[in-house]
């Protein structure tokens, strides 16, 4: 079973809209090409409805961080609100399809976009499907994310989930206005389904394909994470103007501030998701080249 999954914050709308724009696509296409060669299920999801309505991350809490077995222990109760509402209907859906389809393999391709300008990149669960999924997408690999962040979907579906072998990767398509983060979000759908088996390679057309290649010209293959600088509320962070995804930093330069003063950088490296939002709990991150 591939999985898509969108939206899981609501101010970052382009994976929502590709995958509204992909099914569309291949509808057409299996209409016009009935052997069409085809293995398994795709399942699209739109994560977070309530914050999607809203345009904004999130209503109360992340739903990229609460993906927890303590958080999924307590969905059970009849009077859940916000993100714990969306979270246990989005566990009811994918439960309720494994079932169904009951496949060997679970892949989840769960797409985002940042409020910093700057490069696309891809973010494999910590295991090594995944990191070989990765590789498909022609876009920068950024190891050791998942294990820097608690509560995503990348940690919560593998190594595996429902005791399904699964894979998971998270696809950064690029700035969240930017209208072409929903043709590289395609592109990286297509992709995918080639990687998983279920598509022939170049079984459909993929014009956007270069779209990928392009904008990760100059950019580091794989790159390791070094620091996260993570935001308590009430820290009163502001990031300084003007950074961008892989932009270079020096060992001390002065990157934000919050109410207890300046923050720099705790090392050299390239500077990755600046946050430039009132809502987040990661001021940014920093990486280094891994290949």
């Amino acid at each position: 079973m591939f999985i898509c999954l969108g939206g899981i914050h609501g101010n970052e709308p382009a994976g929502v809209n590709a995958i509204s724009r992909f099914f569309a696509f291949f509808q057409y296409e299996l209409a016009a090409r009935p052997d069409l060669p085809f293995r398994g299920t795709v399942l699209g999801l739109r994560g977070n409805l309530q914050a999607l309505e809203k345009g904004i991350r999130f209503l109360e809490r992340d739903l990229n961080r609460m993906m927890l077995l303590e958080v999924v222990a307590q969905l059970d109760r009849p009077d859940l609100k916000t993100e714990y509402r969306e979270l246990s209907e989005l566990l009811v859906h994918i439960r309720r399809e494994l079932e169904q389809a009951r496949p060997e393999q679970l892949v989840l391709l769960d797409f985002h976009t940042t409020s910093a300008d700057g490069g696309i990149f891809s973010i494999p669960a910590d295991n090594p499907e995944s990191l070989a999924l990765a590789r498909h997408f022609h876009v920068p690999i950024i190891q050791g994310m998942a294990d820097g962040l608690e509560g995503t979907s990348l940690s919560f579906f593998t190594p595996e989930y429902q005791g399904v072998p699964a894979m998971a990767v998270a696809f950064e398509a690029g700035q969240n206005e930017d209208p072409l983060s929903e043709s590289r979000s395609i592109a990286a759908i297509i992709k995918g389904l080639e990687a998983a088996g279920c598509l022939p390679k170049d079984a459909l057309s993929n014009p956007d394909e270069q779209l990928l290649v392009d904008y990760s010209e100059g950019l580091p293959v794989v790159s390791e994470l070094l620091y996260v600088h993570h935001i308590q509320p009430g820290d009163g962070f502001r990031m300084r103007p003007g950074y961008r995804n892989f932009q270079p930093v020096r060992e001390g330069e002065h990157l934000a501030d919050d109410r207890r003063g300046g923050i720099f950088a705790q090392a050299d490296g390239l500077i990755l998701m600046p946050l430039y939002q009132d809502q987040g709990s990661n001021g940014f991150f920093l990486v280094g080249n891994g290949e």
